[in-house]
């Protein structure tokens, strides 16, 4: 098992791809360990943002959720078989080591998926 420094580099890396969105967005969660950005776009009966995705640090792994392609699920048509295979669910990836190009991977899929919630007015 990696150690909580292979976490915590994870954690910092994928964190950054996410804040520098956080103008556009509203924070949810910003402590040690989890990082988490909704839209703007709020549910009229309970109140609840559609979530855009975050980063968060579990007991044995780094877990990435990215709510728009969840939404838009052909945004993954061009991903490698390599990160769908950190794919839990629909919209989240594992990492329990650090894995440069796939760290990379996700960042640009991270933007890609910013850009589809701007397209869609969420953003």
């Amino acid at each position: 098992m990696s150690d909580t420094t292979d976490f915590e580099a994870i954690f910092a890396d994928l964190r950054a791809a996410y804040a520098k969105y956080e103008k556009k967005c509203v924070v949810i969660a910003d402590e040690a360990g989890k990082y988490y950005l909704a839209t703007h776009e709020v549910r009229a009966k309970d109140g609840y943002r559609t979530w855009l995705g975050g980063v968060e640090i579990r007991k044995g792994y780094v877990s990435a959720h990215l709510i728009p392609v969840y939404a838009h699920p052909d945004m993954l048509e061009d991903v490698s078989d390599a990160l769908c295979k950190r794919m839990q669910g629909k919209s989240c990836f594992n990492f329990k080591k650090p894995d440069a190009a796939l760290q990379k991977e996700l960042k640009s899929l991270i933007d890609a998926g910013v850009k589809r919630f701007q397209a869609d007015g969420r953003l």
